[in-house]
Protein backbone atom coordinates (compact mmCIF):
# COMPACT_ATOMS: atom_id res chain seq x y z
CA UNK A 1 0.00 0.00 0.00
CA UNK A 2 2.75 2.43 0.84
CA UNK A 3 4.37 1.89 -2.64
CA UNK A 4 1.02 2.77 -4.48
CA UNK A 5 0.67 5.95 -2.13
CA UNK A 6 3.91 6.90 -3.67
CA UNK A 7 3.09 6.12 -6.76
CA UNK A 8 -0.07 7.91 -7.13
CA UNK A 9 1.83 11.32 -5.28
CA UNK A 10 4.59 10.67 -7.76
CA UNK A 11 2.01 10.82 -11.09
CA UNK A 12 0.19 13.80 -9.09
CA UNK A 13 3.23 15.89 -8.67
CA UNK A 14 4.49 14.39 -12.79
CA UNK A 15 0.92 14.46 -14.53
CA UNK A 16 -1.12 17.20 -12.61
CA UNK A 17 1.05 19.42 -11.13
CA UNK A 18 0.06 19.23 -7.72
CA UNK A 19 1.71 21.45 -5.51
CA UNK A 20 4.21 20.41 -2.16
CA UNK A 21 1.18 21.37 0.01
CA UNK A 22 -1.10 19.37 -2.01
CA UNK A 23 0.80 16.22 -1.85
CA UNK A 24 1.74 16.54 1.96
CA UNK A 25 -2.43 16.98 2.48
CA UNK A 26 -2.94 13.91 0.67
CA UNK A 27 -0.59 11.73 1.96
CA UNK A 28 -1.87 12.92 5.58
CA UNK A 29 -5.63 11.99 4.11
CA UNK A 30 -4.39 8.50 2.75
CA UNK A 31 -2.26 7.47 5.96
CA UNK A 32 -5.29 8.41 7.92
CA UNK A 33 -7.24 6.78 6.15
CA UNK A 34 -5.33 4.11 6.43
CA UNK A 35 -4.91 3.95 10.27
CA UNK A 36 -9.17 3.77 10.63
CA UNK A 37 -9.71 1.16 7.81
CA UNK A 38 -6.19 -0.73 7.32
CA UNK A 39 -4.87 -1.86 3.54
CA UNK A 40 -6.39 0.53 1.42
CA UNK A 41 -5.73 -1.22 -1.47
CA UNK A 42 -7.66 -4.16 -0.35
CA UNK A 43 -10.30 -2.32 1.92
CA UNK A 44 -13.98 -3.02 0.94
CA UNK A 45 -16.83 -0.41 0.37
CA UNK A 46 -18.28 -1.60 3.93
CA UNK A 47 -14.54 -1.20 5.87
CA UNK A 48 -14.94 2.37 4.18
CA UNK A 49 -17.88 3.08 5.43
CA UNK A 50 -16.32 3.29 8.96
CA UNK A 51 -14.68 6.62 8.08
CA UNK A 52 -17.77 8.31 8.09
CA UNK A 53 -17.97 7.76 11.70
CA UNK A 54 -14.27 8.30 12.33
CA UNK A 55 -14.96 11.91 10.13
CA UNK A 56 -18.37 12.65 12.28
CA UNK A 57 -16.49 15.82 14.05
CA UNK A 58 -14.68 17.45 11.03
CA UNK A 59 -15.39 20.36 8.86
CA UNK A 60 -17.23 19.80 5.81
CA UNK A 61 -14.48 20.92 3.76
CA UNK A 62 -11.78 18.88 5.29
CA UNK A 63 -14.15 15.95 4.63
CA UNK A 64 -14.53 16.75 1.00
CA UNK A 65 -10.70 16.93 0.73
CA UNK A 66 -10.17 13.73 2.40
CA UNK A 67 -13.01 12.16 -0.03
CA UNK A 68 -11.27 13.54 -2.74
CA UNK A 69 -7.81 11.85 -1.97
CA UNK A 70 -9.07 8.54 -1.44
CA UNK A 71 -11.48 8.93 -4.94
CA UNK A 72 -8.52 9.83 -6.95
CA UNK A 73 -6.38 7.09 -5.26
CA UNK A 74 -8.76 4.33 -6.27
CA UNK A 75 -9.57 5.86 -9.53
CA UNK A 76 -5.16 5.64 -9.88
CA UNK A 77 -5.64 1.71 -8.35
CA UNK A 78 -7.91 1.01 -11.29
CA UNK A 79 -6.05 2.64 -13.84
CA UNK A 80 -3.04 0.86 -12.85
CA UNK A 81 -4.44 -2.30 -12.84
CA UNK A 82 -4.27 -2.99 -8.73
CA UNK A 83 -8.04 -3.04 -8.83
CA UNK A 84 -11.03 -3.69 -10.81
CA UNK A 85 -13.51 -2.12 -8.50
CA UNK A 86 -13.96 0.99 -6.72
CA UNK A 87 -14.94 1.16 -2.93
CA UNK A 88 -15.25 5.15 -2.41
CA UNK A 89 -19.05 5.07 -3.80
CA UNK A 90 -19.30 4.48 0.20
CA UNK A 91 -17.41 7.48 0.92
CA UNK A 92 -19.46 10.50 2.26
CA UNK A 93 -20.58 13.50 0.19
CA UNK A 94 -20.52 15.86 2.32
CA UNK A 95 -21.70 19.63 0.93
CA UNK A 96 -18.84 21.77 1.21
CA UNK A 97 -19.76 25.76 1.42
CA UNK A 98 -16.80 27.86 0.39
CA UNK A 99 -16.22 30.36 3.42
CA UNK A 100 -16.27 33.85 2.25
CA UNK A 101 -12.94 35.34 1.88
CA UNK A 102 -12.01 37.56 5.04
CA UNK A 103 -10.93 41.21 3.87
CA UNK A 104 -10.11 44.87 5.25
CA UNK A 105 -11.61 47.96 4.62
CA UNK A 106 -9.33 49.86 3.10
CA UNK A 107 -8.96 52.12 5.65
CA UNK A 108 -7.60 49.27 7.22
CA UNK A 109 -4.92 48.93 5.10
CA UNK A 110 -4.19 52.27 5.07
CA UNK A 111 -3.45 52.35 8.47
CA UNK A 112 -1.44 48.95 8.12
CA UNK A 113 0.61 50.38 5.21
CA UNK A 114 1.42 53.48 7.08
CA UNK A 115 2.51 52.34 10.22
CA UNK A 116 4.88 50.08 8.18
CA UNK A 117 6.24 53.42 6.33
CA UNK A 118 6.96 54.76 9.15
CA UNK A 119 8.36 52.02 10.99
CA UNK A 120 10.64 51.86 7.62
CA UNK A 121 11.82 55.96 7.59
CA UNK A 122 14.42 55.09 9.79
CA UNK A 123 16.30 52.34 7.41
CA UNK A 124 17.23 49.65 9.35
CA UNK A 125 16.98 46.42 7.39
CA UNK A 126 13.61 44.90 9.04
CA UNK A 127 11.37 47.10 8.76
CA UNK A 128 11.85 48.08 5.29
CA UNK A 129 11.63 44.22 4.42
CA UNK A 130 8.51 44.48 6.07
CA UNK A 131 6.83 47.15 3.83
CA UNK A 132 8.54 45.71 0.63
CA UNK A 133 6.79 42.43 1.68
CA UNK A 134 3.83 44.23 2.48
CA UNK A 135 3.15 46.13 -0.52
CA UNK A 136 3.71 43.09 -2.92
CA UNK A 137 1.08 41.33 -0.50
CA UNK A 138 -1.57 43.89 -0.81
CA UNK A 139 -0.18 45.89 -4.36
CA UNK A 140 0.27 42.42 -6.01
CA UNK A 141 -1.96 39.84 -4.57
CA UNK A 142 0.68 36.96 -4.13
CA UNK A 143 0.36 34.18 -2.20
CA UNK A 144 2.71 33.81 0.62
CA UNK A 145 4.54 30.81 -0.58
CA UNK A 146 5.01 32.63 -3.77
CA UNK A 147 6.29 36.19 -1.95
CA UNK A 148 9.25 34.35 0.23
CA UNK A 149 10.35 32.12 -2.01
CA UNK A 150 10.96 35.24 -4.43
CA UNK A 151 13.68 34.68 -6.68
CA UNK A 152 15.79 37.47 -7.04
CA UNK A 153 15.64 37.08 -10.66
CA UNK A 154 12.46 37.62 -10.82
CA UNK A 155 12.33 40.55 -9.94
CA UNK A 156 13.13 42.58 -13.93
CA UNK A 157 14.81 45.87 -14.12
CA UNK A 158 13.11 47.85 -16.97
CA UNK A 159 9.73 46.44 -16.47
CA UNK A 160 6.66 46.67 -14.06
CA UNK A 161 6.32 42.89 -14.16
CA UNK A 162 7.44 39.75 -11.94
CA UNK A 163 7.36 36.67 -13.06
CA UNK A 164 5.77 34.20 -10.20
CA UNK A 165 5.69 30.11 -10.44
CA UNK A 166 2.46 29.39 -8.61
CA UNK A 167 0.69 26.14 -7.48
CA UNK A 168 1.59 23.44 -10.22
CA UNK A 169 4.42 25.13 -11.21
CA UNK A 170 2.35 27.17 -13.62
CA UNK A 171 3.98 30.37 -14.17
CA UNK A 172 2.29 34.08 -14.32
CA UNK A 173 3.48 37.81 -15.14
CA UNK A 174 2.08 40.17 -12.06
CA UNK A 175 2.13 43.76 -12.02
CA UNK A 176 4.25 45.24 -9.64
CA UNK A 177 2.95 48.56 -8.20
CA UNK A 178 5.10 51.93 -8.12
CA UNK A 179 4.68 52.20 -4.49
CA UNK A 180 6.17 48.19 -4.17
CA UNK A 181 8.94 49.08 -6.67
CA UNK A 182 9.96 52.10 -4.78
CA UNK A 183 9.70 49.61 -1.55
CA UNK A 184 11.98 47.09 -3.07
CA UNK A 185 14.50 49.42 -4.40
CA UNK A 186 15.15 50.34 -0.76
CA UNK A 187 15.36 47.07 0.20
CA UNK A 188 17.74 45.52 -2.56
CA UNK A 189 21.09 47.22 -1.03
CA UNK A 190 20.23 45.91 2.37
CA UNK A 191 19.31 42.13 1.68
CA UNK A 192 21.58 39.77 2.15
CA UNK A 193 24.50 39.58 -0.79
CA UNK A 194 25.02 36.20 -2.44
CA UNK A 195 21.29 34.80 -1.77
CA UNK A 196 19.15 33.78 -4.84
CA UNK A 197 16.34 35.04 -2.89
CA UNK A 198 14.53 38.43 -2.43
CA UNK A 199 14.31 37.65 0.99
CA UNK A 200 16.47 35.86 2.08
CA UNK A 201 16.92 34.35 5.55
CA UNK A 202 19.48 31.65 7.51
CA UNK A 203 20.75 30.71 4.53
CA UNK A 204 17.58 29.71 2.68
CA UNK A 205 14.27 32.26 2.46
CA UNK A 206 11.57 33.94 4.54
CA UNK A 207 9.61 30.99 6.09
CA UNK A 208 6.14 31.92 5.67
CA UNK A 209 5.49 31.10 9.02
CA UNK A 210 7.69 34.07 9.62
CA UNK A 211 6.06 36.38 7.41
CA UNK A 212 2.50 35.66 9.44
CA UNK A 213 3.85 36.41 12.79
CA UNK A 214 5.23 39.50 10.98
CA UNK A 215 2.42 40.19 10.22
CA UNK A 216 0.75 39.80 13.02
CA UNK A 217 3.07 41.86 15.19
CA UNK A 218 2.38 44.75 13.03
CA UNK A 219 -0.94 45.30 12.69
CA UNK A 220 -1.28 44.91 16.44
CA UNK A 221 1.61 47.94 16.53
CA UNK A 222 -1.42 49.50 13.82
CA UNK A 223 -4.09 49.36 16.42
CA UNK A 224 -5.58 46.94 14.02
CA UNK A 225 -7.00 43.38 15.52
CA UNK A 226 -4.33 40.58 14.55
CA UNK A 227 -6.94 37.99 14.15
CA UNK A 228 -8.13 39.97 10.98
CA UNK A 229 -4.62 40.03 9.51
CA UNK A 230 -2.76 37.60 7.37
CA UNK A 231 -0.87 37.00 4.04
CA UNK A 232 -3.98 35.08 2.60
CA UNK A 233 -6.45 38.41 3.93
CA UNK A 234 -4.10 40.82 2.22
CA UNK A 235 -4.41 38.97 -1.18
CA UNK A 236 -8.39 38.58 -0.21
CA UNK A 237 -8.33 42.52 -0.14
CA UNK A 238 -5.78 42.70 -2.94
CA UNK A 239 -8.99 40.94 -5.12
CA UNK A 240 -11.77 42.57 -4.06
CA UNK A 241 -10.72 46.26 -4.09
CA UNK A 242 -9.73 45.43 -7.55
CA UNK A 243 -13.19 44.26 -8.29
CA UNK A 244 -14.64 47.24 -6.39
CA UNK A 245 -12.70 49.80 -8.81
CA UNK A 246 -14.07 47.63 -11.86
CA UNK A 247 -11.51 45.05 -12.34
CA UNK A 248 -12.28 42.26 -14.86
CA UNK A 249 -12.86 38.76 -13.78
CA UNK A 250 -10.88 36.77 -16.31
CA UNK A 251 -8.13 40.04 -15.50
CA UNK A 252 -8.25 39.23 -11.89
CA UNK A 253 -8.09 35.38 -11.96
CA UNK A 254 -4.80 35.46 -14.49
CA UNK A 255 -3.24 37.98 -11.52
CA UNK A 256 -4.52 35.48 -8.92
CA UNK A 257 -3.28 32.28 -10.65
CA UNK A 258 -6.26 30.92 -10.91
CA UNK A 259 -6.86 27.76 -12.42
CA UNK A 260 -10.66 27.60 -12.30
CA UNK A 261 -12.70 31.63 -12.74
CA UNK A 262 -15.16 29.72 -10.04
CA UNK A 263 -12.76 30.47 -7.66
CA UNK A 264 -12.26 33.38 -8.70
CA UNK A 265 -16.11 34.32 -8.74
CA UNK A 266 -15.71 33.87 -4.71
CA UNK A 267 -15.23 37.56 -5.19
CA UNK A 268 -18.09 39.01 -6.47
CA UNK A 269 -20.40 38.30 -3.19
CA UNK A 270 -18.12 40.81 -0.81
CA UNK A 271 -19.11 44.01 -3.51
CA UNK A 272 -22.68 43.35 -2.97
CA UNK A 273 -23.40 46.55 -0.77
CA UNK A 274 -21.97 48.69 -3.76
CA UNK A 275 -24.08 46.58 -6.26
CA UNK A 276 -27.28 47.11 -4.35
CA UNK A 277 -26.31 51.24 -4.12
CA UNK A 278 -25.18 51.02 -8.11
CA UNK A 279 -29.17 50.24 -8.28
CA UNK A 280 -30.47 52.01 -6.16
CA UNK A 281 -28.60 54.57 -7.88
CA UNK A 282 -28.81 54.07 -11.64
CA UNK A 283 -32.08 52.03 -12.31
CA UNK A 284 -34.48 53.78 -14.37
CA UNK A 285 -36.91 53.75 -11.65
CA UNK A 286 -34.51 54.19 -8.69
CA UNK A 287 -36.27 57.71 -8.78
CA UNK A 288 -39.85 56.42 -8.47
CA UNK A 289 -42.16 55.21 -11.34
CA UNK A 290 -42.20 56.84 -14.52
CA UNK A 291 -45.08 58.86 -15.46
CA UNK A 292 -46.71 57.70 -18.09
Amino acid sequence: MAAMIESFLAMLAAERGAAANTLAAYRRDLEGAAETVGDLGTASRDSLSALTRAWADLAPSTVARKVSALRQFYGFCIDEGVRDDDPSSALPRPQARRPLPKILSHEEVERLLTQAETEAEGGKPAPVRMLALLELLYGSGLRATELVSLPVAAVPRDAPFLTITGKGGQQRMVPVSRRAQTAITAWMPLREEGSPFLFPSRGKHLSRVRLYQMLKELAARADLDPAKVSPHVLRHAFATHLLEGGADLRILQTLLGHADIATTQIYTHVDSARLVALVNERHPLAGGRAAE
